[in-house]
């Protein structure tokens, strides 16, 4: 009997583990069964590219070609609302079900809910898929003034789309620092004033405690009592693993289904990639990560013995005319000490523990990143190096003759 590959999810880790199977069995079936109505699309360009055309072949992980070389069956629109691992199968909201020998779980996750006053209005929105995005722009109106909720990465992403399509924009982020999970104080600091410059409007330790309107959207509250008016609000506070498919099920799930170094769960036949994914207790929502799990998962699933590694965590970010980037691990309290300085007249700090960079953020632009990311991956010793004078181009250079 024919093995029958199931891959339930249509993100990067499926088209990256459906590849995956492919290179090592040429003549099993690979199914994808994905939720959305096309084929699986680059998601980070929701935000990164809000205002161009979502819809092109440019936006798609692999185009159909692709599918149908490799012998990949996609079946979009497809919901998936049990899993029997005893039975080996899956069952579809139409009362289909589809045996598998091997299963992949990626359903990825959704943004976290807004749990205030007023978050079921009219013009309250959130950017997880394409339909999301669609409502989004097809809502906004010439004038229209948005609230972005959250300053994070994708919340100053969205922010920037916004504000280049010409609204009114103001940011919320209920932390001192825009970007706290990637920068340090001084690149957050730079990042507001780019902002403000820009005509960006950001308000930082603020918590939003309402949404004000009778139908729709009229602005939001502040925790200090005063308000801000809108027309519309997006937000971005964080994701949530869609784990509901499981739970109460053989496959044991935590904050996220727990797998190991195999990305294999609790039954041995069941696999989990990307953001439902809980690893070493900890669920990483990186797109690297995502597209790397998925490969170890679909080599696993085809009985190619590999193990997953977390990879170094890289954020680009690209927007407000500013080209930076943040590597691995930049937390003050992780490391023994940082060295800022300037390289090619961009500000640059690196972090060092143990005598090794484990992080860096920078200025530079995404191809300097390279450097900093084999340095950290390779775990290059710093000894005598001068890390007291602070001079980051002689520091760089000395570690990257020393690269592999």
């Amino acid at each position: 009997m024919t093995k029958h590959y199931v891959i339930v999810g249509g993100g990067v880790s499926a088209v990256h583990a459906a590849k995956a199977i492919r290179d090592q069995d040429a003549e099993s079936e690979i199914s994808i069964l994905g939720e959305e109505s096309g084929l699986p699309y680059n998601r980070i360009k929701l935000t990164k590219g809000l205002f161009t055309d979502l819809h092109s072949e440019k936006v798609l992980i692999k185009k159909e070609k692709w599918y149908r070389d490799n012998r990949i069956t996609v079946n979009t629109s497809t919901r998936i609302v049990s899993v029997d691992p005893d039975l080996q199968l899956v069952e579809t909201d139409d009362g289909q079900r589809v045996e598998y020998h091997k299963l992949l779980l990626c359903m990825g996750a959704r943004n976290r809910a807004l749990s205030i006053e007023g978050a079921g209005l009219s013009h309250v929105h959130t950017i997880r898929d394409m339909n999301d995005a669609d409502r989004l722009k097809d809502s906004l109106q010439d004038g229209s003034r948005v609230a972005v909720i959250g300053g994070g990465v994708q919340g100053i992403e969205t922010a920037w789309a916004l504000h280049e399509a010409g609204y009114e924009v103001t940011v919320v982020e209920a932390a001192p620092y825009l970007m706290g999970r990637q920068l340090d104080v001084h690149s957050s600091d730079l990042l507001r004033e780019t902002l403000e410059r820009s005509g960006v409007k950001v308000i930082l330790q603020s918590g939003v405690t309402s949404i004000s309107g009778s139908d729709h959207v009229t602005g939001i509250k502040l925790d200090n009592d005063s308000e801000i008016p809108c027309d519309h609000v997006v937000y971005s506070i964080g994701i949530v693993p869609n784990t509901a498919l499981v739970r109460g099920s053989k496959i044991e799930v935590r904050n996220g289904i727990i797998v190991n170094e195999q990305l294999q769960t609790s039954d041995p036949n069941v696999y989990a990639a990307g953001d439902v994914a809980e690893i070493g207790g900890y669920v990483e929502g990186l797109w690297g990560g995502a597209i790397e799990q998925g490969r170890i998962a679909g080599s696993n699933m085809a009985d190619q013995p590999a193990v997953y590694r977390r990879a170094v965590p890289v954020t680009l970010f690209n927007a407000f005319g500013l080209s930076l980037f943040s590597i691995g691990n930049t937390n003050e309290r992780d490391c023994d000490g940082a060295v800022c300085g300037e390289e090619n007249g961009a500000y640059t700090r690196i972090f060092v523990k143990e005598n090794t960079i484990t992080g860096a953020i920078s200025w530079q632009g995404a191809a300097a990143s390279l450097a900093y990311k084999a340095a950290i991956e390779q775990g290059i010793h710093l000894t005598g190096i001068n890390l007291a004078g602070g001079n980051i181009e002689e520091i760089m250079a000395e570690v990257q003759s020393r690269l592999n």
